[in-house]
C-alpha cells in the first residue's frame, strides 16, 4: 500500500471511530398543557395525549398522557403574574419523558385531549430546538395551551326527537374550562361573562337560535329554543369569552316529528 492510501484509510478509520464513540446523552423533557385562562389539564379531565416527536423527520420519540392535578390556583389565577413568574408546582399534571439525544433536534410537542370528554378534544402544538443533556424541566417545562371549553348537552338527551305540536325545546348545556373548572357568578371563571348559546341550522343555514343563561347549578346553563317545522336539523351550542374570543362547541341532531 503506498503512502497516500495508507493515509487515506487511517484518516478514514479515525473518522469512523469517533462516530462510534459518540453516545446519546439522557434528556429529560416535561410537558404541561394549560387550559385558556384556566389551569393545567391532567387526570380528571382524562389527562392529555402527548407526542413528542423529531419536527424534521416525523419520527416519534416520546408518547404519554399528562398525570396529575389542576394545579395551584393562587399561582395561576392572579392579576401580578410577571414574565418570569411561575404558574406549575408539583400539583400540575404533566407528562415526563427522558429521550436519548445524540445531537441537537427540533422537537414537536403534540397534544390531544381532554381524553375523557372526546366530543370537546382537540389539539395544540409546538417546536423547540432541544440539546442533548440539556434538559427541557425547569420552570414549568414546556407549557402548551389548549384553547376552548368542554359543552355538553345535558337536556334534552342526544340525538334530539321532538314533536311539532311542542311548543319549544328546553335546552340544557353544562360548561367548564377544558381543565374541569367550574363557572359560577362572580367566580374566577364567572358564568356573567361568557355567551352561551343555541344555534339551530337546516341544510346548513341558521334557522333559529336561543340564549341560554346560567341555571343556578354550578356549569349549568339552560334556555327554551321555539319548535321548528317537521324535518332533520344540526343543533350547535356553543360557549363564548368576548374577553379574549375563547370558544367551544357541541353539535347533535335534531329530529322534529309531525
Amino acid at each position: 500500500m503506498n503512502m497516500g492510501r495508507f493515509f487515506a484509510a487511517a484518516v478514514l478509520a479515525v473518522v469512523l471511530g469517533g462516530a462510534t464513540l459518540a453516545q446519546a446523552e439522557p434528556t429529560d423533557i416535561t410537558v404541561r398543557v394549560l387550559s385558556k385562562d384556566a389551569k393545567f389539564i391532567g387526570t380528571s379531565m382524562g389527562g392529555m395525549r402527548v407526542t413528542l416527536s423529531d419536527a424534521e423527520t416525523g419520527e416519534v420519540l416520546a408518547q404519554g398522557l399528562t398525570e396529575g392535578g389542576t394545579g395551584n390556583t393562587k399561582l395561576l389565577m392572579h392579576d401580578s403574574g410577571g414574565r418570569r413568574a411561575p404558574m406549575a408546582d408539583d400539583s400540575a399534571a404533566k407528562f415526563a419523558a427522558t429521550l436519548d439525544l445524540d445531537t441537537p433536534r427540533l422537537i414537536e410537542a403534540t397534544a390531544y385531549g381532554p381524553l375523557g370528554h372526546p366530543a370537546s378534544a382537540h389539539s395544540a402544538s409546538a417546536t423547540q430546538w432541544v440539546v442533548p443533556g440539556r434538559d427541557l424541566t425547569g420552570g414549568d417545562g414546556w407549557v402548551l395551551e389548549l384553547p376552548g371549553f368542554v359543552v355538553e348537552l345535558q337536556s334534552p338527551q342526544t340525538p334530539i326527537t321532538a314533536s311539532s305540536s311542542d311548543k319549544s325545546i328546553a335546552l340544557k348545556a353544562k360548561v367548564t374550562m377544558m381543565c374541569g373548572c367550574p363557572i359560577t357568578p362572580g367566580g374566577l371563571w364567572d358564568a356573567d361573562g361568557y355567551e352561551v348559546t343555541g344555534l339551530l341550522y337546516k341544510d346548513g343555514k341558521k334557522v333559529d337560535s336561543a340564549a341560554l343563561s346560567y341555571a343556578g347549578e354550578t356549569s349549568l346553563f339552560a334556555g327554551d329554543m321555539a319548535t321548528p317545522k317537521p324535518g332533520r336539523y344540526e343543533l350547535v351550542v356553543y360557549a363564548y369569552d368576548p374577553a379574549n374570543g375563547n370558544t367551544g362547541v357541541a353539535k347533535t341532531a335534531l329530529v322534529v316529528g309531525e
